[in-house]
């Protein structure tokens, strides 16, 4: 496994962002047992005061009765950022805001993940792509 980096430039230049295959939603539920029935689908769960916050598979999301209308498309910042990094979110979420592209990011423990509205998926990778290759 390669070394995370940490330096802001390098984390850029490196990040190859990535489409992932599929559409996603975020959901939340208060309720233990749909969360059980949800979690061995999901892509993240974080526990708030308000409810577990899940990423699910929209397909997933909708057999289980979670609302499904704001779809979106996952892009991975293939690049192994430190966990105590500083810029790369900040640089991903700026581009794409000058872009008018909304964005969630979740941060995992090797890669950095990008959820963009589906119709703007191709957009927002074409826009990271640039991002990435016009740091020196």
């Amino acid at each position: 496994m390669s070394k995370p980096i940490k330096a802001t430039a390098a984390m850029i230049v490196g990040m190859a962002p990535a489409r992932q295959p599929g559409v996603f939603v975020f959901c939340t539920t208060r309720d233990e047992a749909r969360l059980a029935q949800a979690l061995p689908q999901a892509l993240g769960l974080f526990r708030e005061v308000e409810g577990a916050s899940l990423i699910l598979p929209v397909v997933a999301a909708g057999e289980l009765g979670f609302p499904v209308d704001q779809p979106m498309a996952q892009i991975t910042l293939s690049v192994h950022s430190a966990l105590d990094g500083v810029g790369l979110t900040a640089a991903v979420a700026g581009a794409l805001a000058a872009e008018n592209i909304p964005c969630n990011m979740v941060a995992a423990f090797h890669h950095d993940h990008v959820f963009v509205p589906l119709g703007l998926g191709d957009r927002a990778l074409a826009v990271l792509t640039e991002l990435a290759g016009g740091v020196e």
